[in-house]
């Protein structure tokens, strides 16, 4: 059986990467990692794809399953962006002990912005739970996925769960230098608006006349329009009072529409809008937060140019 890692002492916190190359393999290294953690009475999360959820449902329900908190993460981690927000709720809800978490962001099938997305996400588990008491595992198929997906998972994993070894990641950075890389320009038509101070209701009305022109049912129309106006409000207060806003179809598996908002804002909290607001705090990331629940997919780019963010809404 594959060790599994726990916290080594209070306030560490582990973050291994287990490479599973079948089910067997999957539910022998996930299925010891969370019998270890009821043995020894820790809470325990379960946020994988719902195929693989279901198989160590059935495994673990052999000798009592009871004490796991079980989440389709096809649904939670629709947008990465959201995931981080349940992982540190999650340890929040059991405070005092260690927690076990088990989340696989990336499986076969995400689209590519997707992919680079949960990698961010998986970076900044790094930075979110240090010096916290948890551990979090997170499988990889490293026969579906990319070699460059399982490559950038050796860079975000400060240790490795491979073939019954525990070791620790010799090509560990805390996140690839490449996360940043520049966003691909549309394929089609692409519509612009311009705004500046004072014209945040112009940007509201003209998104939402764009947007009756697509498939967009009028609750993701909505959505979206929302999103949309979050992004300008944050332009116009941090991003030196201008913006520009694009709007674009996809085709495809993916279809959908995209909102793009670029400012000369700056992102000095990585972690804004992935983790929960504090209802205290006067400032904080609760337009971005907003804007991650509303959205199927968010990219964002901090550059020196400054900030772009990219809103996906899927299409029926």
């Amino acid at each position: 059986m594959i060790p599994v890692p726990a916290p080594a002492g209070p306030g560490a916190f582990v973050h291994p990467a287990l490479f599973y190359r079948d089910l067997d393999e999957y539910v022998t290294g996930v299925g010891g990692f969370v019998r270890a953690a009821l043995a020894a009475d820790e809470p325990v999360l379960v946020a994988v794809p719902g195929p693989r959820l279901d198989a160590l449902r059935e495994s673990l329900a052999v000798g009592g399953g009871s004490g796991i908190t079980w989440t389709d993460m096809t649904e939670l981690g629709r947008n990465p962006g959201r995931i981080l927000a349940a992982l540190q709720d999650f340890a929040d809800r059991n405070p005092g002990r260690p927690a076990r978490i088990v989340g696989e962001p990336i499986w076969p099938g995400r689209s590519p912005a997707e992919v680079l997305e949960a990698t961010r996400h998986e970076a900044l588990i790094n930075t979110a739970f240090a010096g916290r008491p948890a551990t979090v595992l997170c499988p990889y198929d490293v026969v579906g996925l990319a070699p460059a997906v399982v490559r950038d998972a050796r860079r975000t994993h400060p240790t490795l769960m491979e073939r019954g070894r525990d070791v620790p990641s010799p090509g560990y950075t805390g996140a690839p230098a490449d996360l940043d890389r520049p966003l691909p320009e549309p394929g089609g038509p692409v519509a612009r608006l311009a705004y500046t101070h004072g014209g945040l209701a112009e940007v509201r009305e003209y998104a939402e006349g764009w947007g009756r022109r697509t498939g967009l049912t009028p609750a993701r129309r909505g959505d979206l329009i929302m999103a949309i106006s979050e992004a300008a409000a944050n332009s116009l207060s941090h991003g030196g009072g201008k913006g520009t806003l694009r709007l674009w179809t996809v085709d495809g598996p993916a279809a959908g529409v995209v909102a793009e908002i670029h400012d000369d804002g700056r992102l000095a909290d990585p972690l804004a809008g992935r983790r929960r607001p504090s209802l205290a705090s006067a400032h904080g990331g609760r337009g971005l937060w907003m804007i991650h629940q509303l959205c199927d997919l968010v990219e964002v780019r901090a550059t020196e140019s400054g900030l772009t963010l990219r809103l996906h809404v899927a299409t029926p």
